[in-house]
């Protein structure tokens, strides 16, 4: 049940992240298929290859005070569109940099707020 939770939470997270920010966008006719298959690869990617990113770039998240953390956010956003558009084809499309920085903290951001309201963040 927290996985499928988790998973809902990530999605809404996308779909919002869709709306809010200008150059991130789904071409698709089934929008809402895409965002569940997208937040599926997003979560599959933070699972495993974002924890070898942020191993990599410690030092340089060190030295930044932990603004380059954003950077790797972005590049798994990134890596998860590709994957999605590859595999899956969930047309959605990042048009640049500052996009995908935008879009990796608004879902972070929310994420943690719902991840928080319903308990799946709690670790008891």
């Amino acid at each position: 049940m927290r996985l499928i939770v988790s998973w809902l939470i990530t999605a809404v997270a996308i779909a919002l992240a869709v709306w809010i920010v200008p150059g991130i966008e789904i071409w698709s006719a089934n929008v809402y298929l895409s965002i569940v298959i997208l937040a599926a690869v997003l979560a599959f990617l933070n699972a495993i290859i974002r924890p070898i990113l942020q191993f990599i770039s410690f030092p340089i998240t060190v030295l930044t005070l932990g603004i380059f953390a954003l950077v790797v956010n972005a590049a798994v956003l990134y890596i998860a569109a590709w994957l999605g558009n590859g595999l899956f084809g969930t047309n959605f499309y990042i048009e640049n940099f500052w996009s995908a920085l935008f879009a990796s903290i608004i879902i972070s951001i929310v994420t943690v707020i719902l991840g928080t309201i319903t308990g799946v963040r709690n670790n008891h």
